[in-house]
């Protein structure tokens, strides 16, 4: 029985899934679930009862629903270790698990059952999409045991390929200092988590600064230097206890070292330490100074897409000049995207003097407000929560990079206290 578009039933389902609790700066990270599965019928979801319940242990559901269903519960729950959606009846069964994709962690084992046979689909479900395994209907509990049962003992996994999809990097780079680019990446980072409800993390690559878990009002740990500095103790479960949470689908990598103390980073630490991040995260937002050494060249050839930040000066146009003749990174399928941050900013070009120096326009343009983005700073909040046109220019900055919606599903948060509501 397929029920795409049956909002009764994708309710029921939702409502199956209880929300995360917003996270706390410091709170520990929920339990996740072993087990979610959502079927569209009473037969398979018996079988599925029958064979998996057992084997997952507590917390594991069954539920009836089809992979929309599936999609719309997990945009406000937690991602369970394992999922199993029900493509059976769905006109775009591929469209259908790339929604899906963006909304649960990438290392969630998926499953999937469904009503076609044909082994040309079987393919680009495992090979395209990175499903780990699918059965068509109808499902006996020996199938269901023998395919789905190793992937909740752990048996079937081979190495890292274990996810649906891995997060995309977005590396915002200030092409000198204090150009505002970490006001920039925190504000995106937090927008990707909290309004479009994706799991990111902010990877702050200033060492000694901490600047971005202040802007977010997280705390700042000794893990990034250790994951850096000793690339080989590095593994998933180091990732998820060095993380800080900034809300519920946000998290922050950040430290604060001694200013006569500069981390020395080991070649390929940074590319193990984003290969990790992006198992966990849909989407890995990357704050790097200017003056990073090698590991500023590391991590911009781990770009998905780059933004270099630049101020109305004539030193930030030379600047962003040179560094966006810098070659694409080999995952990067469209050239640097510039933002002109700071615009109108008294003493400054104007924008027709930035066009003339840059020979064209830059690409995003975020307005010079003194009154919104140092108070919202100052108080550890986002300043993109506020409706305006800084708020404007980071959702039209997650467009570009991300293919994330203008509103991204949720109104900003209502804020607490009275200097919060004076700045929100």
């Amino acid at each position: 029985m397929a029920i795409e578009g049956d909002e009764a039933d994708a309710a029921v389902a939702a409502e199956a899934m209880p929300d995360a609790p917003a996270a706390a700066a410091g709170a520990a990270l929920p339990q996740r679930p072993p087990l979610y599965a959502f079927t569209t019928d009473a037969a398979t979801e018996a079988v599925l009862r029958e064979a998996l319940l057992g084997l997952a242990g507590e917390g594991a559901q069954v539920r009836r629903g089809d992979v929309r269903a599936a999609t719309k519960a997990l945009s406000r729950a937690p991602s369970p270790e394992v999922l199993v959606v029900d493509v059976s009846g769905i006109e775009q069964p591929l469209s259908a698990l790339e929604d899906l994709a963006e909304v649960v962690e990438p290392d969630v084992r998926v499953l999937v059952v469904g009503d076609d046979r044909d082994s040309g689909f079987y393919r680009k479900l495992t090979r395209g999409l990175g499903v780990l395994e699918y059965l068509y209907k109808p499902l006996s509990h020996e199938i269901v045991a023998r395919h789905f049962g190793p992937f909740l003992q752990g048996v079937a996994l081979r190495g890292g390929e274990v996810h649906l999809r891995g997060g995309r990097v977005i590396v915002v780079a200030g092409v000198r200092g204090g150009v505002g680019a970490t006001t920039v990446a925190a504000n995106l980072a937090w927008h990707f988590g909290e309004e479009a409800r994706r799991h990111t993390v902010l990877l702050d690559g200033d060492l000694l600064g901490g600047a971005a878990a202040l802007l977010l009002g997280a705390r700042t740990t000794a893990g990034l230097r250790a994951a850096l500095e000793h690339p080989e103790r590095v593994d998933e479960l180091f990732v998820e206890r060095t993380a800080q949470p900034a809300g519920e689908r946000l998290q922050v990598l950040a430290a604060e070292e001694r200013l006569l103390d500069a981390p020395a980073a080991v070649p390929g630490a940074m590319a193990r330490l984003v290969a990790l991040l992006r198992r966990r995260f849909n989407l890995v937002v990357v704050d790097m100074p200017a003056r990073a050494g090698p590991l500023l060249r590391e991590t911009l050839d781990l770009a998905h897409q780059r933004v270099l930040v630049f101020d109305p000066a004539l030193a930030g146009a030379r600047e962003v000049l040179r560094w966006a003749a810098l070659p694409n990174a080999p995952a990067q399928a469209r050239r640097a995207l510039t933002l002109l941050n700071r615009a109108g900013q008294p003493g400054g070009l104007t924008l027709a003097q930035v066009k003339e120096a840059l020979g064209g326009p830059p690409d995003l343009v975020v307005p010079w407000l003194p009154r919104l983005v140092p108070g919202a700073a100052d108080l550890g909040e986002p300043a993109a929560a506020r409706r305006g046109p800084f708020r404007d220019a980071i959702l039209a900055l997650a467009r570009e990079v991300g293919s994330i919606s203008a509103e991204g599903g949720r109104k900003p948060p209502a804020r607490r206290g009275l200097l919060r509501r004076l700045f929100g």
